[in-house]
């Protein structure tokens, strides 16, 4: 069977990292518009590689959970392309092995200037040059709102061909993310949400499964496999 999952902030919660909530505009005590966009970027490029740099490091002392170990079983039991909205690595960690970074990786560097990308130090600074161009124009390699998310030809080729679409933890109010269920559903596939509570999507699901992912996602793939 293919199945396509599609994860987001609520399954890396129950390892300590903190979620991004919309409805206050704030993420870890800032303002969205100056951590999260490339004109904050541009305005501070301090404030946002320390914002990141604390992301890194906490993203680096957490676990993965049972959540994250099941969907790597699963993919030991079919054809799983795993899709994340999470920039943490908990998913390679936990054991998947292929996972879709849709809005990048804290693990990666991005040159602003000539696009190069690398493996990022724990802390990054404005000072730091890129090892290609040597321009002090390094950013984190993350998709901020107003930049178009990674891999999107990939995921519309997956949801295309899907049998089952999953979505684990996600809050239903991020875009193109949000839109992914109802195309697979166009498709044939077969919905389901497992999330603590009904996300702004929940309509576009066939199915739901309420609770801690921790719980249900092992509960579910044990369904599968």
């Amino acid at each position: 069977m293919r199945i396509t999952v599609l994860t987001g902030a609520g399954i890396s919660a129950e390892s300590g990292l903190a979620t991004f909530r919309a409805s206050d505009g704030l993420w870890e005590q800032h303002r969205i518009e100056d951590v999260a966009t490339p004109e904050g970027f541009t305005a501070d490029p301090a404030l946002v590689h320390r914002f990141y740099n604390a992301r890194r490091a906490a993203a680096a002392a957490a676990l993965p959970n049972p959540a994250h170990q099941a969907l790597a079983e699963l993919a030991r039991h079919h054809d799983l392309t795993l899709i994340t909205q999470n920039v943490d690595d908990l998913h390679e960690r936990g054991g998947s092995p292929e996972v879709i970074h849709m809005h990048g990786s804290l693990t990666a560097a991005l040159c602003a200037s000539c696009d190069a990308r690398w493996t990022a130090p724990m802390v990054m600074s404005p000072a730091d040059p890129c090892p290609t161009c040597r321009a002090q124009a390094t950013r984190p390699d993350i998709v901020w709102f107003g930049e178009i998310p990674y891999h999107m030809d990939r995921i519309w080729q997956a949801l295309e061909t899907t049998d089952l679409f999953a979505a684990i933890g996600t809050s239903g109010n991020v875009y193109p993310a949000a839109g992914l269920a109802q195309h697979a559903a166009r498709m044939g596939a077969d919905c389901i949400e497992l999330n603590l509570e009904a996300s702004a999507t929940a309509r576009d699901f066939s199915r739901h499964i309420h609770g801690p992912a921790s719980r249900t996602v092992p509960d579910w793939v044990a369904s599968l496999v």
